[in-house]
């Protein structure tokens, strides 16, 4: 009966999205059919343009697709945000080739709007739908894993654990703005370190041409899932137009986060210089990976613990209470600017274990944990990684954008016993590094529409090459299109 009922609100919730994503589509038609030109701002990076604007209310979206070859990757995934590896896993043994979507920025569609109610105070709002656009399908980074419960390494297609995991929405939040006090929102977002991700990197979080674009840990602030936060709080606000603070609480309890979670920033502009001190805690993170073939098997054995979760629905995970901080800065002298960032990110044991059952975001059923407290834990001692990056984009007669950017990600050795101070490859609680080179060309024919082309080379040594059966390196050139409004 329990397995029965699961199945059941499995079924409902997948019904529930698909009448969500009808509904966000119908009111998308709508506000098309109605247009009319005002001032508000068509999304992030979107430019200025106001056709999609109605009564305050805006239509906005990206389309972006092209095609890729990785020399040492897997067959693409169709509900993987990224459909591609883009960077080298264990799993990376043979040369790809085919369309993938969002190389460069993520395909959504979405509504926001602003009321003005007194003064410069508006009440806003905004809520997005990623989704893949060579498949038609809502991008699900957990779906792209539990299709590879029980496969070996040899066998594996593309998947990755990822803060998107078939949502109806990965943005949906309202709240009240002012350029006097600043601006205050409530329910799912990014966190400000994502934002600083966004604003920092070189290629401003592109999956096919960043490391930390691709591998959400690092925009996550240790953890893909927690790049975009349920339940939480944000604020921000700037000071004589010089300074600008931010924080952020994520309250407890709420559905795919077992417990809550808090950021500071505090920066500042000035002269063609930005910099930002960002500090970050998250407890009983979330980290999922596809359950193993023996795994599987215990799902399926009578009088296991794990006996009856559905295969279909469940992954294993590994837990940990992150503690992050992280200094990012940028200068620009037209046409050139320049990054250069730190971010450190430290991995302890839970102060409040999560048990086999825990239900994560998207539905997915956590059926396997990490040991999280005792001396054979996970995190006995604990697990640092330092990531480092830096580069510059140069912009050539205002429509050609060439960036480079060098990536690296440098982590202790954490292990215990015949693995304390280890710095080779036999475990992976040995010290190794993660690496990254890319270049890009973006070539802005209108303010919707662009070309791109670049490549990503990507390698890990020692401790981080831990399980990489077949190939340490991987390169993927890729060229595509984009389409905003």
């Amino acid at each position: 009966m329990t397995i029965a009922n699961a199945t059941t609100r499995h079924a409902l919730s997948i019904a529930a999205v698909k009448r969500s994503l009808n509904v966000l589509l119908l009111v998308g038609v709508l506000t098309t059919a109605s247009v009319a030109f005002g001032q508000q701002k068509t999304g992030p990076d979107l430019g200025q343009d106001d056709s999609l604007t109605w009564h305050g209310i805006t239509l906005f979206g990206v389309i972006d697709i092209g095609l890729q070859y990785e020399d040492h990757g897997a067959p693409f995934s169709d509900s993987h945000p990224a459909g591609s590896n883009n960077i080298v896993q264990k799993y990376s043994r043979q040369s790809a080739f085919g369309a993938t979507p969002s190389n460069m920025g993520q395909s959504r569609v979405g509504l926001q709007g602003a009321e003005p109610l007194v003064a410069d105070l508006q009440a806003i709002f905004r809520i997005e739908t990623f989704f893949n656009p060579q498949s038609g399908q809502i991008s699900d980074a957990q779906k792209s894993m539990v299709a590879n419960n029980g496969r070996s390494a040899a066998t594996q297609t593309v998947n990755l654990n990822s803060s998107v995991a078939g949502q109806a929405f990965q943005s949906a939040y309202a709240g009240l703005s002012s350029t006097t006090f600043g601006t205050v929102t409530f329910g799912r977002q990014l966190t400000l370190m994502a934002d600083g991700v966004n604003k920092y990197d070189p290629n401003y979080g592109s999956q096919a041409f960043s490391l930390i674009g691709m591998s959400g840990p690092y925009a996550g602030a240790g953890d893909t899932e927690d790049k975009r936060l349920d339940s939480s709080l944000k604020y921000y606000a700037a000071l004589a137009d010089v300074f600008h603070v931010g924080a952020l609480y994520k309250f407890s309890g709420a559905t795919g986060s077992a417990n809550s979670a808090y950021q500071f920033d505090l920066g500042g502009e000035y002269a063609g210089a930005s910099v930002d001190a960002y500090y970050s805690k998250a407890y009983s993170a979330i980290s999922s990976a596809p359950l193993s073939a023996a795994q599987v098997q215990d799902l399926t054995t009578v009088g296991n613990p794990a006996f009856g979760f559905p295969v279909g629905n469940s992954l294993a995970a590994t837990i940990s209470d992150n503690t992050t901080f992280s200094v990012m800065g940028s200068y620009k002298i037209d046409p050139l600017k320049l990054f250069a960032s730190y971010e450190h990110i430290q991995y302890a044991n839970p102060n409040t274990p999560i048990k086999a059952g825990f239900t994560d975001i998207g539905g997915y059923i956590l059926a396997f944990v990490n040991v999280q407290s005792g001396p054979t834990a996970t995190f006995a001692k604990d697990r640092i990684l330092e990531v480092y990056w830096a580069g510059a984009r140069y912009t050539v007669a205002s429509r050609l954008d060439l960036t480079v950017a060098y990536y690296s990600v440098n982590q202790n050795a954490y292990g215990t016993g015949a693995n304390s101070g280890c710095s080779t490859k036999l475990s992976a609680t040995c010290s190794g590094t993660l690496e990254a080179y890319s270049f890009d060309a973006d070539y802005i024919f209108t303010k919707h529409f662009d070309a791109y082309a670049g490549a990503m080379y990507s390698a890990v040594h020692d401790g981080f090459a831990n399980g990489y059966l077949f190939q340490t390196n991987n390169i993927n050139p890729t060229i595509g299109v984009r389409f905003k409004f």
